[in-house]
Protein backbone atom coordinates (compact mmCIF):
# COMPACT_ATOMS: atom_id res chain seq x y z
CA UNK A 1 0.00 0.00 0.00
CA UNK A 2 2.85 2.49 0.72
CA UNK A 3 5.07 1.78 -2.54
CA UNK A 4 1.33 1.85 -4.45
CA UNK A 5 0.34 5.42 -2.99
CA UNK A 6 4.31 6.81 -3.15
CA UNK A 7 4.27 5.94 -6.73
CA UNK A 8 0.96 7.03 -7.82
CA UNK A 9 1.81 10.33 -5.95
CA UNK A 10 5.16 10.94 -7.24
CA UNK A 11 3.53 9.92 -10.68
CA UNK A 12 0.82 12.40 -10.85
CA UNK A 13 3.67 15.48 -8.89
CA UNK A 14 5.16 14.59 -12.44
CA UNK A 15 2.57 14.99 -14.82
CA UNK A 16 1.82 18.18 -13.17
CA UNK A 17 5.05 19.02 -13.22
CA UNK A 18 5.61 18.35 -16.96
CA UNK A 19 2.22 19.77 -18.06
CA UNK A 20 2.99 23.10 -16.26
CA UNK A 21 6.21 23.42 -17.70
CA UNK A 22 5.18 22.71 -21.06
CA UNK A 23 2.01 25.38 -20.65
CA UNK A 24 4.53 27.70 -19.25
CA UNK A 25 6.64 27.37 -22.22
CA UNK A 26 3.95 28.13 -24.71
CA UNK A 27 2.69 31.09 -23.00
CA UNK A 28 5.93 32.50 -23.54
CA UNK A 29 6.19 31.34 -26.87
CA UNK A 30 2.94 32.32 -27.66
CA UNK A 31 1.18 35.30 -29.89
CA UNK A 32 0.65 38.58 -28.51
CA UNK A 33 -3.10 38.30 -30.03
CA UNK A 34 -3.19 35.30 -27.25
CA UNK A 35 -3.10 37.82 -24.60
CA UNK A 36 -4.99 40.11 -26.39
CA UNK A 37 -8.34 38.01 -26.51
CA UNK A 38 -7.72 35.80 -23.07
CA UNK A 39 -7.58 37.09 -19.44
CA UNK A 40 -4.61 36.68 -17.60
CA UNK A 41 -7.19 35.01 -15.30
CA UNK A 42 -8.16 32.11 -17.28
CA UNK A 43 -4.77 31.39 -18.35
CA UNK A 44 -3.75 30.89 -14.83
CA UNK A 45 -6.70 28.43 -14.49
CA UNK A 46 -5.36 26.51 -16.93
CA UNK A 47 -2.04 26.09 -15.18
CA UNK A 48 -3.44 25.47 -11.73
CA UNK A 49 -6.90 24.33 -11.37
CA UNK A 50 -7.32 22.33 -14.88
CA UNK A 51 -4.06 20.76 -14.03
CA UNK A 52 -5.06 19.72 -10.43
CA UNK A 53 -8.33 17.94 -11.99
CA UNK A 54 -5.37 15.70 -13.80
CA UNK A 55 -3.10 15.23 -11.23
CA UNK A 56 -6.43 13.50 -9.22
CA UNK A 57 -7.06 11.28 -12.13
CA UNK A 58 -3.63 9.98 -11.75
CA UNK A 59 -3.07 9.51 -8.12
CA UNK A 60 -6.46 8.28 -6.93
CA UNK A 61 -8.28 7.03 -9.93
CA UNK A 62 -5.54 5.12 -12.00
CA UNK A 63 -4.08 2.47 -9.95
CA UNK A 64 -7.52 1.88 -8.35
CA UNK A 65 -8.91 1.61 -11.77
CA UNK A 66 -6.66 -1.16 -13.21
CA UNK A 67 -6.90 -2.83 -9.71
CA UNK A 68 -11.13 -2.80 -9.43
CA UNK A 69 -10.75 -3.90 -13.73
CA UNK A 70 -8.70 -7.06 -12.29
CA UNK A 71 -10.97 -8.02 -9.37
CA UNK A 72 -14.39 -7.29 -11.60
CA UNK A 73 -12.56 -9.86 -14.47
CA UNK A 74 -11.87 -12.24 -11.61
CA UNK A 75 -15.44 -12.13 -10.51
CA UNK A 76 -16.82 -13.02 -13.58
CA UNK A 77 -14.15 -15.68 -14.23
CA UNK A 78 -15.45 -17.38 -10.70
CA UNK A 79 -19.35 -16.80 -11.45
CA UNK A 80 -19.40 -18.33 -14.85
CA UNK A 81 -17.52 -21.23 -13.62
CA UNK A 82 -19.86 -22.01 -10.48
CA UNK A 83 -22.92 -21.07 -12.67
CA UNK A 84 -23.17 -19.58 -16.02
CA UNK A 85 -27.15 -18.67 -15.81
CA UNK A 86 -27.11 -17.55 -12.80
CA UNK A 87 -24.34 -15.63 -13.52
CA UNK A 88 -25.55 -14.34 -16.98
CA UNK A 89 -28.71 -13.17 -14.49
CA UNK A 90 -27.15 -11.40 -12.04
CA UNK A 91 -24.45 -9.66 -14.36
CA UNK A 92 -27.53 -8.65 -16.73
CA UNK A 93 -28.39 -5.48 -14.33
CA UNK A 94 -25.13 -4.20 -16.35
CA UNK A 95 -26.93 -2.98 -19.25
CA UNK A 96 -29.11 -0.48 -17.08
CA UNK A 97 -26.22 0.38 -15.60
CA UNK A 98 -24.39 0.84 -18.86
CA UNK A 99 -27.22 3.42 -20.24
CA UNK A 100 -27.46 5.16 -16.84
CA UNK A 101 -23.21 5.92 -16.84
CA UNK A 102 -23.59 6.93 -20.45
CA UNK A 103 -26.83 9.44 -19.40
CA UNK A 104 -24.22 10.88 -16.79
CA UNK A 105 -21.19 10.44 -19.05
CA UNK A 106 -22.83 13.31 -21.64
CA UNK A 107 -24.94 15.30 -18.26
CA UNK A 108 -21.26 15.68 -16.37
CA UNK A 109 -18.97 16.38 -19.34
CA UNK A 110 -21.16 19.26 -20.42
CA UNK A 111 -21.40 20.57 -16.23
CA UNK A 112 -17.91 19.70 -15.74
CA UNK A 113 -16.89 22.15 -18.88
CA UNK A 114 -19.36 24.93 -17.32
CA UNK A 115 -17.76 24.77 -13.93
CA UNK A 116 -14.06 25.23 -15.65
CA UNK A 117 -15.57 28.16 -17.37
CA UNK A 118 -16.98 29.30 -14.11
CA UNK A 119 -13.85 29.01 -11.80
CA UNK A 120 -11.45 30.96 -14.75
CA UNK A 121 -14.53 34.01 -14.94
CA UNK A 122 -14.08 33.84 -11.22
CA UNK A 123 -9.91 34.05 -11.53
CA UNK A 124 -10.04 36.40 -14.37
CA UNK A 125 -12.53 38.82 -12.15
CA UNK A 126 -9.90 38.63 -8.79
CA UNK A 127 -6.82 38.87 -10.92
CA UNK A 128 -8.52 42.05 -12.68
CA UNK A 129 -9.94 43.95 -10.03
CA UNK A 130 -7.16 42.81 -6.89
CA UNK A 131 -4.61 44.50 -9.29
CA UNK A 132 -6.43 47.64 -10.10
CA UNK A 133 -7.59 48.12 -6.25
CA UNK A 134 -6.25 51.37 -5.91
CA UNK A 135 -8.70 52.09 -8.94
CA UNK A 136 -11.65 51.10 -7.44
CA UNK A 137 -11.01 52.58 -4.14
CA UNK A 138 -10.70 55.71 -5.44
CA UNK A 139 -13.95 55.25 -7.62
CA UNK A 140 -15.45 54.25 -4.50
CA UNK A 141 -16.73 51.54 -6.64
CA UNK A 142 -16.38 48.58 -4.20
CA UNK A 143 -20.08 47.99 -4.03
CA UNK A 144 -20.40 47.64 -7.34
CA UNK A 145 -17.12 45.30 -7.89
CA UNK A 146 -18.44 43.34 -4.67
CA UNK A 147 -21.76 42.81 -6.80
CA UNK A 148 -20.05 41.92 -9.75
CA UNK A 149 -18.13 39.30 -8.12
CA UNK A 150 -21.40 38.03 -6.49
CA UNK A 151 -22.35 37.70 -9.76
CA UNK A 152 -19.73 35.47 -11.27
CA UNK A 153 -19.19 33.82 -7.91
CA UNK A 154 -23.29 32.37 -8.08
CA UNK A 155 -22.64 31.51 -11.78
CA UNK A 156 -19.77 29.01 -10.30
CA UNK A 157 -22.08 27.59 -7.73
CA UNK A 158 -25.11 27.36 -9.95
CA UNK A 159 -22.63 25.49 -12.31
CA UNK A 160 -21.59 23.41 -9.42
CA UNK A 161 -25.13 22.59 -8.26
CA UNK A 162 -25.76 21.12 -11.90
CA UNK A 163 -23.21 18.89 -11.54
CA UNK A 164 -24.11 17.62 -8.14
CA UNK A 165 -28.03 17.00 -9.74
CA UNK A 166 -26.28 14.43 -12.17
CA UNK A 167 -24.27 13.13 -8.89
CA UNK A 168 -27.64 12.72 -6.46
CA UNK A 169 -28.78 10.56 -9.99
CA UNK A 170 -26.60 8.53 -10.65
CA UNK A 171 -25.41 7.11 -7.28
CA UNK A 172 -28.93 6.06 -6.12
CA UNK A 173 -29.61 4.14 -9.54
CA UNK A 174 -26.36 2.26 -9.18
CA UNK A 175 -27.19 1.70 -5.97
CA UNK A 176 -30.74 0.63 -6.61
CA UNK A 177 -29.70 -1.68 -9.55
CA UNK A 178 -27.18 -3.44 -7.12
CA UNK A 179 -29.80 -4.40 -5.14
CA UNK A 180 -32.27 -5.33 -8.04
CA UNK A 181 -29.16 -7.97 -9.34
CA UNK A 182 -29.26 -8.96 -5.21
CA UNK A 183 -33.08 -9.97 -5.87
CA UNK A 184 -32.84 -11.68 -8.78
CA UNK A 185 -29.95 -13.82 -7.64
CA UNK A 186 -32.02 -14.63 -4.68
CA UNK A 187 -35.37 -14.90 -6.77
CA UNK A 188 -33.91 -17.67 -9.57
CA UNK A 189 -31.44 -19.10 -6.78
CA UNK A 190 -34.02 -20.01 -4.31
CA UNK A 191 -36.22 -21.49 -7.28
CA UNK A 192 -33.12 -23.54 -7.97
CA UNK A 193 -32.98 -24.46 -4.41
CA UNK A 194 -36.61 -25.66 -4.23
CA UNK A 195 -36.35 -28.07 -7.26
CA UNK A 196 -33.29 -29.26 -5.86
CA UNK A 197 -30.94 -28.20 -8.63
CA UNK A 198 -29.26 -25.70 -6.78
CA UNK A 199 -27.61 -25.69 -2.85
CA UNK A 200 -28.40 -22.87 -0.68
CA UNK A 201 -24.60 -22.76 0.10
CA UNK A 202 -23.98 -21.98 -3.66
CA UNK A 203 -26.67 -19.30 -3.81
CA UNK A 204 -24.81 -17.78 -0.74
CA UNK A 205 -21.55 -17.86 -2.57
CA UNK A 206 -23.23 -16.33 -5.87
CA UNK A 207 -24.52 -13.41 -3.00
CA UNK A 208 -21.16 -12.98 -1.89
CA UNK A 209 -19.15 -12.17 -5.17
CA UNK A 210 -22.00 -10.32 -6.18
CA UNK A 211 -21.42 -8.10 -3.37
CA UNK A 212 -17.54 -8.05 -4.20
CA UNK A 213 -18.65 -7.37 -7.95
CA UNK A 214 -21.12 -4.35 -7.27
CA UNK A 215 -18.31 -2.86 -4.71
CA UNK A 216 -16.02 -2.18 -7.53
CA UNK A 217 -18.74 -1.25 -10.03
CA UNK A 218 -19.26 1.52 -7.38
CA UNK A 219 -15.41 2.10 -7.30
CA UNK A 220 -15.33 2.48 -10.96
CA UNK A 221 -18.50 4.64 -11.05
CA UNK A 222 -16.17 7.57 -8.60
CA UNK A 223 -13.74 7.02 -10.86
CA UNK A 224 -15.23 8.05 -13.95
CA UNK A 225 -16.18 10.55 -12.26
CA UNK A 226 -12.65 12.14 -11.95
CA UNK A 227 -11.91 10.78 -15.42
CA UNK A 228 -14.96 13.50 -16.54
CA UNK A 229 -13.59 15.85 -14.58
CA UNK A 230 -9.95 15.08 -16.09
CA UNK A 231 -11.71 15.11 -19.41
CA UNK A 232 -12.96 18.43 -19.25
CA UNK A 233 -9.71 20.24 -18.21
CA UNK A 234 -7.63 18.22 -20.60
CA UNK A 235 -9.43 19.53 -23.69
CA UNK A 236 -8.48 23.08 -22.18
CA UNK A 237 -4.89 21.90 -21.57
CA UNK A 238 -4.66 20.03 -24.51
CA UNK A 239 -6.41 23.09 -26.64
CA UNK A 240 -3.82 25.31 -25.17
CA UNK A 241 -1.05 22.87 -25.57
CA UNK A 242 -2.35 22.37 -29.60
CA UNK A 243 -2.30 26.42 -30.62
CA UNK A 244 0.77 26.71 -32.54
CA UNK A 245 1.84 30.60 -32.30
CA UNK A 246 1.49 32.29 -35.96
CA UNK A 247 4.15 34.51 -35.47
CA UNK A 248 7.03 32.18 -35.22
CA UNK A 249 11.00 31.30 -37.25
CA UNK A 250 10.46 30.06 -40.79
CA UNK A 251 11.71 26.57 -41.75
CA UNK A 252 15.18 28.03 -42.56
CA UNK A 253 15.17 31.57 -40.93
CA UNK A 254 17.29 33.98 -42.54
CA UNK A 255 20.99 34.92 -40.26
CA UNK A 256 20.46 38.23 -37.90
CA UNK A 257 23.30 40.19 -38.64
CA UNK A 258 25.31 40.91 -35.54
CA UNK A 259 25.29 44.10 -34.20
CA UNK A 260 22.13 44.81 -36.53
CA UNK A 261 23.13 48.14 -38.33
CA UNK A 262 19.94 49.82 -37.14
CA UNK A 263 18.65 50.47 -40.68
CA UNK A 264 14.27 50.34 -40.76
CA UNK A 265 12.24 50.36 -43.95
CA UNK A 266 8.25 50.16 -43.87
CA UNK A 267 6.79 49.04 -47.64
CA UNK A 268 3.57 49.57 -47.72
CA UNK A 269 2.60 48.30 -45.05
CA UNK A 270 -1.39 47.39 -44.18
CA UNK A 271 -1.95 45.49 -41.52
CA UNK A 272 -5.40 44.54 -39.66
CA UNK A 273 -6.13 43.07 -36.51
CA UNK A 274 -9.93 42.12 -37.34
CA UNK A 275 -11.05 41.74 -41.13
CA UNK A 276 -11.67 44.86 -43.26
CA UNK A 277 -10.65 47.03 -40.17
CA UNK A 278 -7.61 48.35 -41.17
CA UNK A 279 -5.11 50.01 -38.99
CA UNK A 280 -2.30 50.66 -40.98
CA UNK A 281 -3.24 51.74 -44.53
CA UNK A 282 -0.34 51.75 -47.03
CA UNK A 283 2.43 52.91 -44.54
CA UNK A 284 6.00 53.51 -45.72
CA UNK A 285 9.16 55.57 -44.35
CA UNK A 286 12.40 54.63 -44.24
CA UNK A 287 15.30 55.66 -40.94
CA UNK A 288 18.60 55.47 -42.11
CA UNK A 289 21.27 53.75 -39.28
CA UNK A 290 21.72 56.68 -36.13
CA UNK A 291 18.74 58.49 -37.10
CA UNK A 292 15.69 59.19 -35.05
CA UNK A 293 12.42 58.86 -36.35
CA UNK A 294 9.27 60.12 -34.32
CA UNK A 295 5.73 59.27 -34.24
CA UNK A 296 3.01 61.77 -34.01
CA UNK A 297 -1.00 61.30 -33.77
CA UNK A 298 -4.11 61.40 -32.07
CA UNK A 299 -4.77 57.88 -30.30
CA UNK A 300 -5.63 55.25 -32.75
CA UNK A 301 -3.38 56.37 -35.48
CA UNK A 302 -1.23 53.42 -35.89
CA UNK A 303 1.85 54.52 -33.94
CA UNK A 304 2.10 51.65 -31.56
CA UNK A 305 0.96 49.21 -33.92
CA UNK A 306 4.08 50.48 -36.33
CA UNK A 307 6.03 49.34 -33.06
CA UNK A 308 4.20 45.57 -32.64
CA UNK A 309 5.06 44.80 -36.73
CA UNK A 310 8.72 46.14 -36.81
CA UNK A 311 9.28 43.61 -33.62
CA UNK A 312 7.15 41.74 -35.34
CA UNK A 313 4.64 40.64 -32.27
CA UNK A 314 1.97 40.19 -35.59
CA UNK A 315 2.88 40.70 -39.12
CA UNK A 316 1.74 42.36 -41.50
CA UNK A 317 -1.17 42.06 -43.74
CA UNK A 318 0.34 43.36 -47.25
CA UNK A 319 4.21 45.08 -47.69
CA UNK A 320 7.17 44.50 -45.66
CA UNK A 321 8.69 45.94 -43.10
CA UNK A 322 12.39 45.22 -43.64
CA UNK A 323 15.24 45.55 -41.21
CA UNK A 324 18.89 45.82 -42.60
CA UNK A 325 17.38 45.50 -46.09
CA UNK A 326 15.67 41.96 -45.04
CA UNK A 327 12.13 40.77 -44.35
CA UNK A 328 11.22 40.74 -40.61
CA UNK A 329 9.40 37.37 -41.24
CA UNK A 330 12.95 35.88 -42.76
CA UNK A 331 14.00 36.10 -38.97
CA UNK A 332 13.74 33.71 -36.10
CA UNK A 333 11.93 36.03 -33.95
CA UNK A 334 13.95 35.39 -30.40
CA UNK A 335 17.01 35.90 -31.73
CA UNK A 336 15.63 39.05 -34.01
CA UNK A 337 14.20 41.02 -30.83
CA UNK A 338 17.86 41.00 -29.38
CA UNK A 339 18.88 43.76 -31.23
CA UNK A 340 16.14 45.69 -30.06
CA UNK A 341 15.66 47.92 -26.21
CA UNK A 342 12.37 49.29 -25.95
CA UNK A 343 10.63 51.23 -22.90
CA UNK A 344 7.08 51.39 -22.81
CA UNK A 345 4.07 53.58 -21.10
CA UNK A 346 3.11 50.91 -18.81
CA UNK A 347 6.19 50.06 -16.90
CA UNK A 348 6.61 46.66 -15.56
CA UNK A 349 9.04 45.57 -12.84
CA UNK A 350 9.07 42.03 -11.59
CA UNK A 351 9.77 40.58 -7.61
CA UNK A 352 13.56 40.98 -7.19
CA UNK A 353 16.40 43.86 -6.77
CA UNK A 354 16.48 47.15 -8.75
CA UNK A 355 19.95 45.31 -10.35
CA UNK A 356 17.82 42.16 -11.18
CA UNK A 357 15.23 43.84 -13.02
CA UNK A 358 17.64 46.00 -15.12
CA UNK A 359 20.27 42.86 -15.83
CA UNK A 360 16.33 41.36 -16.51
CA UNK A 361 17.47 38.52 -14.37
CA UNK A 362 20.72 38.00 -16.72
CA UNK A 363 23.15 36.56 -14.73
CA UNK A 364 25.84 36.57 -17.45
CA UNK A 365 25.49 40.61 -17.48
CA UNK A 366 28.17 42.62 -15.49
CA UNK A 367 27.33 44.44 -12.86
CA UNK A 368 29.47 47.24 -14.09
CA UNK A 369 27.27 47.35 -17.08
CA UNK A 370 24.35 47.48 -14.58
CA UNK A 371 25.57 50.44 -12.78
CA UNK A 372 26.78 52.44 -16.27
CA UNK A 373 23.06 51.61 -17.41
CA UNK A 374 21.74 53.06 -14.21
CA UNK A 375 24.30 55.77 -13.97
CA UNK A 376 23.68 57.40 -17.52
CA UNK A 377 19.90 57.21 -17.16
CA UNK A 378 20.10 59.08 -13.72
CA UNK A 379 18.92 56.86 -11.38
CA UNK A 380 22.23 58.00 -9.25
CA UNK A 381 20.52 60.07 -6.59
CA UNK A 382 17.77 57.54 -6.25
CA UNK A 383 20.18 54.93 -6.00
CA UNK A 384 22.39 57.19 -3.15
CA UNK A 385 18.78 57.29 -1.35
CA UNK A 386 18.53 53.82 -0.79
CA UNK A 387 20.32 51.99 1.68
CA UNK A 388 20.48 48.95 -0.27
CA UNK A 389 21.18 50.74 -3.31
CA UNK A 390 21.30 48.79 -6.40
CA UNK A 391 20.55 45.43 -4.29
CA UNK A 392 17.22 47.17 -3.09
CA UNK A 393 14.18 44.33 -3.13
CA UNK A 394 10.94 45.85 -5.49
CA UNK A 395 7.75 44.03 -4.61
CA UNK A 396 5.73 43.13 -7.20
CA UNK A 397 4.82 45.69 -10.23
CA UNK A 398 7.86 47.97 -8.60
CA UNK A 399 5.96 48.54 -4.99
CA UNK A 400 8.02 50.86 -3.66
CA UNK A 401 9.26 53.50 -6.42
CA UNK A 402 6.98 56.41 -7.57
CA UNK A 403 5.82 56.21 -11.31
CA UNK A 404 8.71 58.13 -12.99
CA UNK A 405 11.15 56.28 -10.71
CA UNK A 406 10.11 53.12 -12.03
CA UNK A 407 10.21 54.38 -15.78
CA UNK A 408 14.10 55.40 -14.98
CA UNK A 409 14.19 51.84 -14.04
CA UNK A 410 12.52 50.75 -17.24
CA UNK A 411 14.56 52.85 -19.22
CA UNK A 412 18.18 51.35 -17.51
CA UNK A 413 16.84 48.30 -18.72
CA UNK A 414 16.96 49.04 -21.96
CA UNK A 415 19.77 50.30 -22.73
CA UNK A 416 22.22 48.13 -20.22
CA UNK A 417 21.69 45.46 -23.25
CA UNK A 418 23.46 48.69 -25.89
CA UNK A 419 20.28 47.95 -28.24
CA UNK A 420 21.68 49.08 -32.02
CA UNK A 421 17.48 49.94 -32.44
CA UNK A 422 15.43 51.49 -29.76
CA UNK A 423 12.19 52.25 -29.46
CA UNK A 424 10.34 54.81 -26.82
CA UNK A 425 6.60 54.02 -26.62
CA UNK A 426 5.12 56.90 -24.64
CA UNK A 427 8.22 56.52 -22.54
CA UNK A 428 7.94 59.75 -20.88
CA UNK A 429 3.91 60.38 -20.64
CA UNK A 430 3.76 59.00 -16.77
CA UNK A 431 6.57 61.15 -15.18
CA UNK A 432 6.96 64.51 -14.26
CA UNK A 433 8.77 67.51 -16.24
CA UNK A 434 11.94 67.20 -13.38
CA UNK A 435 11.99 63.39 -14.05
CA UNK A 436 11.13 63.90 -17.49
CA UNK A 437 14.43 66.19 -17.63
CA UNK A 438 16.41 63.94 -16.70
CA UNK A 439 15.21 61.44 -19.12
CA UNK A 440 15.59 63.75 -22.21
CA UNK A 441 19.32 64.43 -21.12
CA UNK A 442 19.78 60.65 -20.86
CA UNK A 443 18.55 60.18 -24.03
CA UNK A 444 20.43 63.14 -25.75
CA UNK A 445 23.64 61.36 -24.84
CA UNK A 446 22.81 57.48 -25.38
CA UNK A 447 20.71 57.54 -29.06
CA UNK A 448 24.02 59.15 -30.41
CA UNK A 449 24.49 56.37 -33.14
CA UNK A 450 21.28 54.12 -32.63
CA UNK A 451 18.45 54.15 -34.78
CA UNK A 452 15.79 55.32 -32.52
CA UNK A 453 11.47 55.14 -32.76
CA UNK A 454 10.19 57.59 -30.35
CA UNK A 455 6.03 57.66 -30.53
CA UNK A 456 4.98 60.14 -28.52
CA UNK A 457 1.63 62.54 -27.67
CA UNK A 458 3.76 65.05 -25.99
CA UNK A 459 5.55 66.68 -28.63
CA UNK A 460 8.12 68.14 -26.89
CA UNK A 461 9.67 65.10 -26.59
CA UNK A 462 10.14 64.47 -30.11
CA UNK A 463 10.95 68.09 -31.56
CA UNK A 464 14.98 67.38 -31.55
CA UNK A 465 14.14 64.22 -33.66
CA UNK A 466 15.75 63.67 -37.64
CA UNK A 467 11.98 62.91 -38.92
CA UNK A 468 8.98 63.01 -37.57
CA UNK A 469 6.19 61.51 -39.09
CA UNK A 470 2.56 62.42 -38.42
CA UNK A 471 -0.07 60.03 -38.74
CA UNK A 472 -3.91 60.05 -39.05
CA UNK A 473 -6.46 57.34 -39.71
CA UNK A 474 -3.61 54.92 -40.63
CA UNK A 475 -1.75 56.84 -43.24
CA UNK A 476 1.40 58.96 -42.74
CA UNK A 477 0.24 62.51 -43.58
CA UNK A 478 3.18 64.48 -42.82
CA UNK A 479 6.58 63.97 -42.95
CA UNK A 480 9.64 66.50 -42.23
CA UNK A 481 12.03 68.02 -39.16
CA UNK A 482 10.06 69.93 -36.37
CA UNK A 483 10.79 73.05 -38.13
CA UNK A 484 10.15 72.16 -41.69
CA UNK A 485 6.45 71.05 -40.35
CA UNK A 486 5.75 73.77 -38.56
CA UNK A 487 6.53 76.28 -41.91
CA UNK A 488 3.55 73.72 -43.37
CA UNK A 489 1.25 74.61 -41.27
CA UNK A 490 -0.62 71.45 -41.63
CA UNK A 491 -1.92 68.96 -39.27
CA UNK A 492 1.64 69.27 -37.06
CA UNK A 493 1.41 72.74 -37.13
CA UNK A 494 -1.80 72.29 -35.30
CA UNK A 495 -1.11 69.01 -32.82
CA UNK A 496 2.10 71.51 -31.65
CA UNK A 497 -0.47 74.77 -31.19
CA UNK A 498 -2.95 73.20 -29.41
CA UNK A 499 -0.03 71.37 -27.41
CA UNK A 500 1.51 74.78 -26.28
CA UNK A 501 -2.36 76.27 -25.74
CA UNK A 502 -2.83 74.22 -23.12
CA UNK A 503 0.87 74.31 -21.80
CA UNK A 504 0.05 77.95 -21.41
CA UNK A 505 -3.66 78.03 -19.79
CA UNK A 506 -2.22 75.67 -17.34
CA UNK A 507 0.87 78.01 -16.27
Amino acid sequence: MFLMVEWTSRMGQGVMFDLRTRIFGNLQRADVALYDRTPVGRLMTRLTTDVDALNELFTSGFVSLLGDLAVLGGIVAILYALDPTLATISLGVLIPMALVTNWFRKGARDTYRRVRVRIARVNSFLQEHLSGIAVVQLFRREEAAQGAFRTVNDDHRVANLDSIFYYSVFYPALDFLSAVGMAAILWWGGGEVIKGTMTIGAVVTFLQYSKRFYRPLMDLSEKYNILQAAMASSERIFQLLDEAPSIAAPPFPAPVPRPLRGEIEFDGVRFAYKPDEEVLKGVSFRAEPGETIALVGATGSGKSTIVSLLLRFYDVTKGEVRVDGTDVRRFDPSTFRDGFGIVLQDTFLFTGTIAENVAFFDPSMPRETVERACHDVGLGPLLKRLPDGLDTKLTERGGGLSVGEKQLVSFARALARDPRILILDEATSSVDPETEAVIEKAVDRLLSGRTSVVVAHRLSTIVRADRILVLAHGEVRESGTHAELLAKGGLYARLYALQLKDREAAA
